[in-house]
C-alpha cells in the first residue's frame, strides 16, 4: 500500500542554508542572554566568596586562574560586550534607523568585531595590572 504514494520531499536543514549575517546575530544574542545568565551565577559565587572570608574566596580565586577559569571568564566578558553592544543596535532599529540590507550586515559585523576588541581590551587591562587584577 505505502508503494503507490509519491516519496515525501525531505526539508533541507540548518548546515544546507548561507545564514545571513542578522540570523546570526540575532541567534548568538540569545545565546548570550542565556551565557550572561549562567555567568551571574558565577559573579554571585564570587561575591559571596568574597564576603565569606579569606579560604572561601582564594578557593573561587584558585579556580577563576585556571586555563578554563579564564576561557569562562573571557567568555562570559565578551558575552556581556556582544549583548551590551547588540542591544545598542536594536535600539537604532526601535528608532528606525539600519534597516537597510547592507547597514544590517555592516552593523551586524560591526557588533562582532566590536564586542570581540572590547573583550579582549577588558583582560588586556586586567593582564596588565590595572584596576587591582594580578597585583
Amino acid at each position: 500500500m505505502a508503494e503507490h504514494l509519491k516519496p515525501r520531499p525531505l526539508s533541507p536543514f540548518l548546515t544546507i542554508f548561507r545564514w545571513p549575517v542578522t540570523m546570526a546575530t540575532s541567534i548568538v544574542h540569545r545565546v548570550t542572554g542565556v551565557g550572561l545568565a549562567g555567568g551571574l551565577v558565577v559573579l554571585v559565587w564570587w561575591l559571596i566568596a568574597a564576603s565569606s572570608g579569606p579560604e572561601a574566596y582564594n578557593f573561587f580565586i584558585d579556580l577563576a586562574e585556571t586555563t578554563i577559569g579564564q576561557i569562562c571568564l573571557f567568555g562570559f566578558t565578551w558575552a556581556l560586550a556582544y549583548h551590551a553592544v547588540n542591544g545598542i543596535r536594536h535600539l537604532a532599529w526601535d528608532l528606525g534607523y539600519g534597516y537597510q540590507v547592507r547597514t544590517a550586515d555592516i552593523s551586524g559585523i560591526a557588533v562582532i568585531v566590536l564586542s570581540v576588541l572590547i573583550a579582549i581590551g577588558v583582560f588586556a587591562i586586567a593582564y596588565a595590572g590595572y584596576g587591582g587584577y594580578y597585583q
